[in-house]
C-alpha cells in the first residue's frame, strides 16, 4: 500500500527551501539596510508569502506526523469503543473543514487569480492556493483514517493522538504518594 513517504519527503523539502530562501532574503535585506542604507524590494514581500506556504504545508505533516495539539482528558477515561466513537467524530469533524477551506478557496480563486502582488506581480492565487493542497491532503488523509477505522486497522495507540511532553520522565508511584505536596513544598 502507497504511504506516501515520498511525497512527504518532497514536501518537506518544500519546507527547507521556503526557510532558507527566507533567511537568505531577510539577513540579506537587513544587512543591505544597516550597511548600505538600501534594500530590495522583492526580499519583504516574497518572505511573508513563503511563511504562508510554510504554515500550510507544516499543517500537513504535522497532521501525517500527529503534532497538533489536542485535549485528551475525557477520552483517556473511554474504553475502547468510545474512543474509537471519539476518533472518528474527530476525523469527520477535520474532513468537513478541510471541505470547508477548500470551498472558500474556490469561491476566493478568481479574486485571488487577478489580484496581483504590488512588488512581484505574482498571481495570488500563487500564494493563497496552497489552501488546496493543504485541505486536499488532510482531507484526504482524514478519509484514509476513516477507512482504517471501519476495516479495524487502528490501535489502540492512535485513538489518543496527543502525548504529553515529559510525562515519560514521571515516576507514577510519586504521583500516587499521598506525601508528594509536602515533599515538594518550601
Amino acid at each position: 500500500m502507497w504511504n506516501g513517504t515520498l511525497f512527504f519527503r518532497v514536501l518537506d523539502g518544500i519546507l527547507v527551501v521556503c526557510i532558507a530562501a527566507m533567511l537568505v532574503m531577510v539577513f540579506g535585506n537587513v544587512v543591505l539596510r544597516a550597511v548600505f542604507n538600501s534594500g530590495i524590494d522583492v526580499s519583504e514581500e516574497l518572505p511573508r508569502f513563503l511563511f504562508v506556504w510554510m504554515t500550510f504545508i507544516g499543517a500537513v505533516i504535522g497532521f501525517r506526523e500527529g503534532a497538533h495539539f489536542g485535549v485528551d482528558a475525557l477520552v483517556r477515561l473511554l474504553p475502547r469503543a468510545g474512543k474509537r466513537v471519539c476518533w472518528a467524530i474527530n476525523q469527520v469533524i477535520m474532513l468537513v473543514c478541510c471541505a470547508v477551506i477548500v470551498q472558500g478557496t474556490l469561491l476566493q480563486h478568481d479574486l485571488n487569480a487577478t489580484n496581483h502582488a504590488p512588488v512581484t506581480g505574482l498571481s495570488m492565487i500563487w500564494v493563497f492556493g496552497v489552501t488546496y493542497l493543504t485541505g486536499g491532503v488532510i482531507g484526504l488523509m482524514c478519509i484514509v483514517n476513516l477507512v482504517r477505522l471501519a476495516l479495524g486497522k487502528v490501535g489502540d495507540d492512535e485513538l489518543i493522538q496527543v502525548e504529553e511532553e515529559g510525562m515519560g520522565e514521571v515516576d507514577p508511584n510519586r504521583l500516587k504518594s499521598p506525601h508528594t505536596l509536602k515533599e515538594t513544598a518550601p
